[in-house]
């Protein structure tokens, strides 16, 4: 379950860097409440799965999870270009995040 509230917690660090992003600076309401809520929800859930995990797995593998979210979310929302060596990088990142998960033992 520390998994699941984990990985959870990385997607909702996505959707509250998206909506402030939208927020244009905390001037759009709707945008800024909902960067709130994904705030919460992603500090909430992260704050569950590092009760029953080390913090040194956990914090790293939640922002790997929202770096590697906010590039995607970048790209495809709002049209960011990213170079072939930067996906590589990318792909790297979450590589690395799948080896931690089967590599702990958590």
């Amino acid at each position: 379950m520390n998994w699941i509230y984990l990985i959870t917690a990385g997607l909702f660090e996505t959707v509250w860097a998206t909506t402030m992003k939208l927020s244009h600076g905390f001037t759009k309401l709707n945008y800024t409440i909902l960067t709130i809520i994904g705030l919460a929800l992603s500090m909430g859930l992260l704050a569950l799965a590092i009760k029953k995990m080390p913090m040194s797995l956990a914090y790293p593998i939640w922002t790997g999870i929202g770096a590697v979210g906010s590039i995607i979310a970048g790209v495809v929302i709002f049209g960011d270009k990213i170079s072939p060596l930067t996906w590589g990088f990318v792909a790297l990142l979450l590589i690395s995040i799948i080896g931690i998960k089967f590599t702990s033992g958590s």
